[in-house]
This record gives C-alpha cells, sequence and structure tokens, in this order.
C-alpha cells in the first residue's frame, strides 16, 4: 500500500487522526466536527488550512474507501465518529508511527525537526535514532518515507512522506526557509488543547440536548 495517492486534505485528516490517537486518547476516535477542528489547528500544522466540515467529510468518505479509515458508533450514541486503521495495513512501533504522523501533518522534514516535533508522541534518544527510525521506513517493501536530496543552501536533506504526489509537488516548490520550533509552539500548544476541551465539551452539551428534544 506505500505511494498512495492521498490528496492534501487525505493526508491532513490521517494523520489528525494518527496524531489525537496518541496525545488525546480520551477523546478518539473523533466525530466530524473534531476531526475538522483537528485540522485546522494553527499549532502543529503546515500549512495551516481551514477546511469546513464538507471538506473533511469528502476526505473521510474517500479514506474509507481505501480502508485507512473506518466510522465507529458507540452504544446508545448518536454522533458518528472516525478512526485510521493505519494499523491493519503496517505493522508499526510507536516511534515509525509518530514520525510519520509528522510527516502527514507539517510535509517534509529533516532528521531534526523530526526529533523536536515529534517529541511528545515519542521522545528520541538521539538524531541517529531518528535516522535509524527513517531508514526502516524507508525501506524495500514499506516504503512509507522518501529521502530529499539537500538543495543548494540547505545543510541537510529532508524526508517525506509518499502518501500524496500532490503535496509532494506543492512542498518541491516551497521556499527553502528553515522552520525552526521556538517558545510560542509550546504557547500555541495549550491554547490548542484548550480548544480541543471546548469542542469537546460543546459536542457533549449537544449530546445532551438531543436527549430532551
Amino acid at each position: 500500500m506505500s505511494f498512495i495517492d492521498l490528496s492534501a486534505v487525505e493526508c491532513r485528516v490521517l494523520g489528525a487522526l494518527l496524531e489525537k490517537e496518541r496525545l488525546t486518547p480520551e477523546n478518539y476516535p473523533l466525530s466530524l466536527n473534531s476531526l475538522t477542528a483537528a485540522c485546522n489547528q494553527s499549532t502543529n500544522r503546515d500549512p495551516v488550512t481551514s477546511y469546513d466540515e464538507k471538506t473533511v467529510e469528502e476526505a473521510i468518505q474517500s479514506l474509507r474507501e481505501r480502508r485507512l479509515v473506518t466510522m465507529v458508533v458507540g452504544a446508545g450514541a448518536r454522533v458518528q465518529k472516525f478512526k485510521h486503521r493505519l494499523g491493519e495495513h503496517y505493522k508499526l512501533e510507536d516511534k515509525e508511527v509518530a514520525v510519520l504522523c509528522v510527516l502527514l501533518l507539517r510535509g517534509a522534514q529533516t532528521p531534526g525537526e523530526l526529533r523536536i516535533r515529534t517529541e511528545r508522541m515519542h521522545a528520541f534518544g538521539s538524531l541517529g535514532a531518528v535516522e535509524e527510525t527513517l531508514s526502516v521506513l524507508a525501506r524495500e517493501g514499506l516504503e512509507l518515507v522518501q529521502a530529499i536530496p539537500a538543495r543548494p543552501g540547505q545543510k541537510e536533506g529532508r524526508y517525506r512522506c509518499t502518501f500524496g504526489v500532490e503535496s509532494a509537488a506543492i512542498e518541491s516548490t516551497a521556499p527553502d526557509e528553515p522552520l525552526l520550533p521556538s517558545r510560542l509552539e509550546v504557547l500555541q500548544s495549550e491554547v490548542r488543547d484548550l480548544r480541543e476541551d471546548i469542542a469537546r465539551l460543546r459536542e457533549e452539551f449537544q449530546q445532551f440536548r438531543r436527549q430532551f428534544e
């Protein structure tokens, strides 16, 4: 199933599901509303998007047809929720999923950037550990990531997820400005968590109201 031609929206949906499964398991699987909010987060996303629910729903349907996402309806629940099915197709360790997740959400990254941005999902002990994981994901027969040679002016090459020819084409024309993490990202992460809590509470309140309609 390597080299799946996913759209940028489909990559974002799949990446968001992978991320939320690990960072907020108490809220996973995700409703359409929560998944849309996760796709449009202003942190840990590149580029930042403003997808509407219809766009995300169409991406979900496409991913369901490819058996990469499934719908879940709990007993007595009225809200449909969704989860990924990546584990049914690939046997991946947590560190490999963390790397793949960041690549889906942020596009091509250097090993150094991946080490920093996967920290909440998996703490790599060294840069070499990241590079070893990338080698596993890039090996023949799996080929979930692909190396991008350093271009003029760049000190090191990057890696991208092989899902999505469309997103790869966009990355190839992107400017060569380094993406450096900052303290701002930490603060934005806290704001993101608050927004997710608000979205969850709003959804629970709506479910409560439906009981009396």
